[in-house]
């Protein structure tokens, strides 16, 4: 079985989910774009209009890790969004650290603070591009 071409990576919020494309034959990802969720729950018909717009084969899903590598909360909720998008779309969903990733987005922006940004939408497709990128780069 060969592996899928493209794939879409989310990084999961309580507000907001950025949304990344990428492509395994290139190695890279890029922001798609950032939807807004009411406490942690999407629009189910935007995330269904991108994965019939791009037909990803598979999906990575930043997993937020303490920084000792143990879970919490905000774990077992993107755990829960993940399992979701599996079961909704029948498209196989992989894990993704992303301990750091809005971090690495912020200084990318030249940002302190996630507030600093006028459009907090763009850390959260940052965001999500890193985390898809960093599951390319070790694949």
């Amino acid at each position: 079985m060969t592996a899928p071409q493209t794939i879409m990576g989310f990084d999961f919020g309580m507000k907001h989910i950025g949304v990344a494309i990428g492509q395994q034959i290139t190695g890279t990802a890029n922001g798609l774009t950032a939807l807004k969720a009411r406490d942690g729950i999407p629009n189910w018909e935007q995330i269904e209009t991108l994965i019939n717009q791009w037909r990803p084969g598979q999906i990575v899903v930043g997993l937020p890790l303490n920084m000792d590598g143990t879970e919490q909360q905000m774990t077992h909720a993107a755990r829960k969004f993940g399992n979701r998008l599996h079961n909704r779309f029948k498209i196989p969903v992989v894990w993704q650290d992303e301990r750091l990733s809005t971090f690495e987005a912020l200084d990318q922006m030249g940002l302190h603070t996630k507030f600093a940004s006028r459009q907090r939408s763009d850390v959260d497709k940052l965001s999500a591009q890193i985390i898809l990128q960093s599951w390319l780069d070790q694949q």
